[in-house]
């Protein structure tokens, strides 16, 4: 199945989302391969016999979202002038979102920019984060504050990497999924509910319907000007969730799903969605074992923290919360403070 990225800007711009078996990948160019050791160990060999350039670097940096820093794509910059690498060079992102994250980030900065590809290897990764060129690093202040929308030439997801997966990271990726259907697409929630996500054509399908769904999206919308805001749903308040604990306790997802509970809260205390329908949310979630409940020590902190978000602007919080019902979608920045607070509360009496 591909699934096509036709960026609607000035100059149109296109690739593919490539959701099959590893294709033989042949290049006539310097290409380097940004991976973690726990990829590599895994599949390092199979990428290799499947990979043809001149010249091959194969550079790892450490597993783990604490390491998406300035430092790290510091180094894969060094290695790409230690090996003479030029504009005609091609960086090849092989594992989760992270890797995906850096290597985009180093893609776009070095030389004023070079070609990158994206082989996500986590379900999280294939269903989200290799889809729509976001690319970036975390700081002291916050997640992806440093960073730059830097599409790939390609993306190619192979089902086939998530059999190594342990249950915790594609738990993970069900998250960004869930995400999608409450956002977009009722009936794919329907279709989460009754079925096992963990069955083959199960996840064939929930891959392909999550990347089409984000491909029409990115399509709109690629710099995140309106509806591609839509897609940061439990992303506001995860974010907030995963600096607190310093990007150590909670993967990507996890934090995501916290904050998709700690949305519904809000919304439903809005009117914007029923209980029930926030509990079959909850429900899902919690079928994977996902978090969905975080004490929050100090309201006042979480809540001045909101306003280090990319999507807050002049002195407003963006909040994306489900419009009526799942499949439906709001975007509100004029929630008042003290009505947001409550909802805080309620997570730091419950723990």
């Amino acid at each position: 199945m591909i699934v096509p990225i036709r960026l609607l800007t000035e100059q149109e711009r296109r690739y593919d989302i490539v959701i099959d078996a590893l294709p033989e990948l042949n290049f006539q160019r310097k290409v380097a391969v940004v991976s973690n050791p726990t990829v590599a160990g895994l599949h390092k060999d199979r990428l290799l016999q499947r990979l043809k350039a001149p010249q091959i670097e194969w550079i790892e940096v450490p597993d783990g979202e604490e390491y998406k820093t300035m430092d790290t794509v510091l180094g894969i910059l060094d290695r790409l002038f230690e090996a003479q690498f030029d504009r005609r060079s091609l960086l090849i992102a092989f594992g989760g979102g992270v890797i995906g994250d850096m290597t985009g980030f180093a893609a776009s900065i070095y030389q004023r920019g070079i070609g990158f590809v994206q082989i996500p290897t986590t379900l999280l990764s294939q269903v989200d984060a290799s889809v729509g060129g976001k690319t970036g690093v975390n700081t002291r202040w916050g997640k992806n504050l440093i960073g730059s929308f830097y599409q790939p030439e390609a993306v190619y997801i192979d089902p086939a990497f998530l059999e190594t997966l342990p249950p915790r990271e594609y738990a993970a990726g069900i998250a960004e999924v869930v995400k999608m259907a409450v956002m977009f697409d009722r009936e794919f929630f329907d279709f989460l509910e009754s079925h096992d996500l963990r069955e083959e054509e199960s996840v064939k399908r929930m891959i392909a319907r999550s990347v089409s769904l984000k491909a029409e999206v990115v399509n709109q919308d690629e710099k995140e000007r309106g509806l591609r805001a839509v897609l940061n749903y439990g992303h506001t308040f995860g974010h907030v969730v995963e600096n607190e604990t310093g990007y150590s306790r909670y993967l990507h997802g996890e934090a995501v799903a916290i904050g998709m509970v700690m949305a519904n809260e809000l919304a439903v205390r809005l009117g914007l969605l029923s209980r029930e329908e926030a509990e079959r949310i909850r429900k899902l979630l919690e079928r994977y074992k996902l978090p969905t409940g975080y004490e929050i020590e100090d309201v006042e902190a979480f809540y001045d923290h909101f306003f280090l978000d990319k999507k807050s602007a002049h002195g407003k919080i963006k909040f994306i919360l489900p419009g009526g019902s799942i499949g439906t979608h709001v975007i509100r920045d004029d929630l008042a403070e003290k009505v947001v607070k409550e909802v805080l509360h309620e997570f730091g009496r419950q723990g």
